[in-house]
């Protein structure tokens, strides 16, 4: 899901600079620098392979540094490529739990299930589940939010 969505975002950001590359070397604007309308095209070369690399590896390097785990008391959750970020959700803390689809993870059978606490930085996401283990997981920590919930007073 994370490769074809990256693909189809290098496929928007190549229509947009290919019209670009085109304009400029069909009208040849007096502000443009010569040496960018002659290399217009290598400029073009230079972000299609980039963009079409970046587009490929970076679901991979996703893939192998989101990590997440639920305990009978606390969510986990990891990500991060040079700076890590672990997250630590108490499920007594837990307000909401949503699962969610967007357009691609429906074709896809996958969800996102998204576990909120009052503080902004509590909040943390799983992105990638199957629709039906997130709503299962959604389902079985909101009724074990509702049982150890004490009071944060």
């Amino acid at each position: 899901m994370w490769t074809l969505r990256n693909i189809v975002g290098a496929l928007v950001k190549l229509i947009v600079v290919g019209v670009a590359a085109f304009l400029l070397a069909t009208f040849r604007p007096s502000l443009v620098p010569d040496w960018i309308l002659d290399n217009v095209w290598w400029i073009f070369g230079v972000y299609a392979l980039y963009v079409i690399a970046k587009a490929i590896l970076v679901p991979q390097v996703r893939y192998r540094v989101h990590r997440w785990e639920i305990t009978a008391d606390t969510v986990y959750t990891r990500g991060g490529w040079l700076n890590v970020q672990w997250q630590l959700v108490p499920v007594s803390r837990i307000q909401t739990v949503d699962h969610t689809q967007d357009w691609l993870e429906r074709v896809f059978g996958l969800a996102t299930l998204e576990v909120q606490t009052a503080s902004h930085a509590g909040s943390s996401s799983i992105v990638g589940l199957e629709a039906v283990d997130a709503q299962r997981i959604s389902e079985d920590l909101a009724a074990r939010a509702g049982e150890l919930r004490d009071d944060a007073t």
